[in-house]
């Protein structure tokens, strides 16, 4: 099983589908990390942000084994890769990468913005999280402060607002519900609340009495 979950920036996406692998035991990956890598990468050398052979060439060379880097989660290498994301060589760069992992058994949890419409667009379970802009401010700014990090909600909330534009903007893969997708509006659920309406949408799905 395929379990596909997109939505846009600090929507609470990351910790349903963690919390959802965790749950069926099936594999995860978040996979806004390697476009992280990526864009952390092309900062370490000093590259333009736009140069698309320098990050088409960072993209194909990927270390999985860095992932977990806490360094892929500051805010610098967070707005890096909303800009290398939308270049098509790296998207196609990491399309395969994707996809073979979404195909290990016995199934699948990917998040990011499109899994459901371009990387697993036959995902067997797709779930479109969204949150108010000003609740996602509020979790992302909490969330830099608990590592450590200086941050200012009314500029973290301006941030999501370009952020939101740019991933739904963009021309290769934007960020979109997929027709299929079942919505969960994640802005006044708290984790436990959340988890639960996941599981309920992927349950009907398997229980064949779902409606989207």
């Amino acid at each position: 099983m395929i379990i596909a979950i997109d939505g846009p920036a600090a929507s609470g996406k990351g910790t349903l589908a963690r919390r959802l692998a965790a749950h069926y035991r099936f594999h995860h990956l978040d996979t806004g990390v390697i476009y992280r890598a990526v864009a952390r990468a092309l900062l370490e050398a000093g590259a333009d942000l736009n140069d698309e052979d320098r990050a088409a060439a960072a993209a194909e060379d990927l270390d999985p084994a860095a992932f977990d880097d806490p360094a892929l989660k500051s805010q610098r290498v967070g707005d890096a890769a909303s800009v290398v994301s939308a270049l098509p060589r790296v998207r196609a760069a990491l399309l395969q990468f994707q996809r073979r992992f979404a195909a290990q058994p016995p199934g699948a949890v990917l998040d990011g913005r499109d899994i459901g419409t371009v990387i697993c667009p036959e995902a067997d379970v797709k779930i479109f999280v969204v949150a108010d802009a000003e609740v996602r401010a509020r979790r992302r700014t909490l969330e830099a402060l608990e590592r450590g990090e200086a941050a200012n909600e009314a500029e973290v909330l301006a941030d999501i607002l370009r952020r939101d534009a740019r991933d739904s903007d963009r021309a290769t893969a934007p960020l979109k519900r997929a027709e299929d997708a079942h919505l969960l509006d994640n802005s006044h659920l708290d984790i436990e609340g959340g988890v639960r309406a996941a599981i309920a949408i992927v349950e009907a799905v398997r229980a064949g009495r779902s409606g989207v």
